[in-house]
């Protein structure tokens, strides 16, 4: 088992930004990605929907022998983590929006949040974010339309600058000092984001924590692979209108993405 790969699965190519870093992390493990693109985005579904495709993409990595599946979706976690670990004999990791780190170390004690309404409004991300707001206030914004951006492949133009700087201008008024980004998409909206934002805000994704997460709970398990090879990495989506194909050759060497519509 310590050889087979870890699955890592998102509506589309957001959590590539993940993947990202649990290759750094995990220099000699085996990857197979599925990017359900043709469903993106989950953010304005129902949670029964979002559970469903869930389901659905649990399977098809099951079916490819993986030992521990990432769900590197923030939409996807609060809505359907706890339902895939309460189903599925396998290592769950979820990603959530980093809202602990960003109230201990906020000076305002106002912290922006800028995610999905499928993420703001599940009942997971409402109960870890009450858990702070006796010191700090959490000022929530849906990034409506951002998810389709990125998977279209735009991250800099002019258009996307501007919906940015309408999301974000009231986080500024009110005087936060850090956004947590609370989908996976969003890290690819960071050189816009910093021009964007006064330097005095600080932006912290979930990519590091979700590596690290990752890897001890193959230590947990006895799970980690005991090659020294490396990392061998699968990329699958299910469409062919994403910027997927663009991102894995400038992220993973030239990785190969494969067409596969049959999940």
């Amino acid at each position: 088992m310590n050889n087979q790969p870890i699955g890592v699965f998102d509506s589309g190519v957001g959590g590539t930004s993940i993947l990202k870093e649990l290759i750094r992390l995990l220099p000699n493990e085996r990857f197979i990605y599925l990017a359900d693109s043709a469903n993106a985005p989950y953010g304005e579904k129902s949670p029964e929907e979002i559970v469903r495709l869930c389901k659905k993409n649990t399977d098809w990595l099951l079916y490819k022998n993986c030992k521990l599946i990432v769900v590197a979706c923030n939409t996807a976690t609060t809505n359907a983590i706890s339902y895939l670990r309460a189903n599925y004999n396998i290592p769950f990791i979820g990603i959530e929006p980093a809202i602990k780190p960003a109230a201990l170390k906020s000076k305002t004690h106002v912290v922006g949040v800028l995610a999905t309404k499928g993420t703001l409004s599940s009942r997971l991300f409402i109960q870890n974010s009450e858990k702070y707001t006796d010191n700090t206030k959490i000022v929530e914004v849906v990034g409506k339309g951002l998810v389709e951006h990125i998977e279209s492949g735009d991250f800099n133009s002019n258009k996307l600058k501007k919906i940015l700087k309408s999301f974000l201008e009231p986080l500024i008024l009110q005087k936060i000092d850090y956004l947590v980004l609370g989908c996976s998409h969003y890290p690819y909206l960071l050189p816009l984001l910093k021009e964007v934002l006064p330097s005095s805000i600080a932006i912290i994704d979930s990519g590091e924590a979700v590596a690290k997460q990752t890897k001890e709970v193959l230590l947990k398990y006895n799970i980690l692979t005991k090659t020294t090879y490396l990392p061998q990495v699968q990329i699958v989506t299910n469409s062919y209108k994403t910027s997927l194909f663009l991102l894995a050759k400038k992220l993973f060497n030239d990785v190969n993405v494969i067409f596969n519509d049959k999940f």
